[in-house]
């Protein structure tokens, strides 16, 4: 075979199997960052919707108390959103690295590109002449070896076109990696104006802060009496919801007795038949088999359970104990979370399950709904759409969140959730 034959034979070869695995993702990091700035729209309209909820008037200690509340968790959420903000631009900023390389990879490969279909073309100026090809063919020496060259001169023109077109599409890869960093580097802008700007509305809302608690300090006796009035409400809230989910769990403990009964009386009717039960064990009963499997389904969704409120929220009051911001000896210890949203907003539940109490206090109304062995509570509600013993699904409204008229429509669900007795924070279980 001809030697100049077998050298470019082999770098077309060598070509084709270094293009075969190069299929080049256009516009990924644009696509990403797209997902970024639609995750930051979601956030930004959460935060808009909160801020709408605070009454600065404040006329009383409690709406004081309650406005500083929720003007301290706003001021939680605009940190973690100049933290994702802040998130954001380093990830773009390591996306603009990686273009910058690919940039720079092309480059290089789109001159060693060249270079090969400069010097095909030389080889071609060299041998351009139809009677030069037609004599390279006829000269050979036998019918196979005309065939031959034959072969290569049409394969050496492939290869050309193919170098050719190698040429236009690195040079629309370039074209297109350089776009992509122009559109990294506006959106980059973007969100550094965003940052400035989110960060001069969090010092504001920190100055009235700390407005607020400096009016407050001045009433710290008014302030211990209010609090012993909440801390007396929600004891006896607590107290109340802490008798329904021990009837609960007698009537759990009930349904898995019978359960078992009726599997022993089932092994023993067997057993006169020369059948035998796989597994007998006692453990096995200490839940019905129906609670057992809720049960297992609701551990399964922990971390991904829906908010119990419909429409725009921001949680106001955290599970847990926690001192009110700048005033002394000032403790107050939730059972749940409080969820404040708009007016009209309704309960929903959180997961399948089963309505087994609805409750009233101090004028309004709660209900318990179990999910084999926990259960969900949602209290501070002006109306309910369920009654004891419904079947619920997930995100099925429950009850209408009760609006304070006399506090600028303040709008809380208090919601907790329970293993058995044992309190859960609502906030690891729920996709905030």
């Amino acid at each position: 075979m001809d030697s100049r034959f077998f050298k470019y034979l082999c770098l077309f070869v060598a070509f084709l199997a270094v293009t075969a695995g190069m299929l080049p993702l256009y516009a990924q990091t644009n696509e990403n960052i797209r997902k970024l700035e639609k995750q930051r729209a979601d956030l930004q309209e959460q935060i808009k919707e909160s801020e709408s909820l605070l009454n600065s008037t404040g006329k009383t200690i409690k709406s004081s108390l309650d406005n500083l509340s929720l003007l301290t968790a706003q001021i939680a959420e605009r940190k973690k959103y100049i933290n994702r903000l802040n998130s954001d631009i380093r990830y773009i900023d390591n996306e603009i690295k990686k273009i910058d390389k690919s940039i720079a990879d092309l480059e290089v490969e789109l001159g060693k590109t060249k270079e090969r279909y400069a010097k095909s073309l030389r080889y071609m100026r060299s041998n351009r002449g139809i009677q030069e090809k037609l004599l390279f063919i006829f000269s050979a020496s036998s019918l196979q070896h005309m065939y031959r060259r034959l072969r290569y001169v049409e394969e050496y023109a492939a290869y050309q076109r193919v170098q050719a077109d190698e040429i236009i599409k690195k040079q629309t890869e370039l074209k297109n990696k350089r776009l992509e960093k122009n559109n990294a580097l506006s959106s980059k802008k973007k969100v550094l104006k965003e940052r400035e700007a989110e960060q001069k509305k969090l010092e504001e809302q920190e100055k009235l802060q700390k407005k607020m608690i400096d009016q407050l300090k001045r009433k710290q006796s008014s302030i211990s009496s209010e609090i012993k009035k909440q801390k007396k409400k929600a004891n006896d809230l607590n107290a109340q919801i802490d008798r329904l989910i021990q009837i609960e769990i007698e009537k759990a403990r009930k349904r898995a007795e019978e359960e078992r009964k009726r599997r022993e009386a089932e092994k023993l009717k067997n057993a006169g038949k020369g059948k035998t039960e796989t597994d007998s064990r006692m453990d096995v009963y200490k839940m019905s088999s129906e609670d057992k499997i809720l049960s297992d389904d609701f551990e399964k969704n922990k971390g991904i359970l829906p908010m119990p409120v419909t429409g725009g929220y921001i949680v106001v009051n955290h599970y847990g104990k926690y001192d009110v911001p700048g005033l002394r000896n000032v403790q107050l210890d939730n059972k749940g979370i409080d969820i404040q949203t708009q007016p009209g907003s309704m309960a929903r539940s959180i997961f399948k399950g089963e309505v087994s109490a609805i409750f009233e206090y101090s004028g309004l109304k709660g209900v318990l709904i179990r999910h084999g062995n926990y259960i969900s509570v949602y209290c501070n509600l002006s109306s309910v759409l369920v009654k004891q013993g419904d079947k619920v699904d997930v995100k099925q409204a429950i009850g209408k969140i009760f609006s304070n008229s006399n506090d600028n429509n303040r709008t809380v669900l208090h919601f907790q959730l329970r293993k058995e007795t044992t309190k859960l924070n609502p906030e690891l279980w729920l996709d905030d």
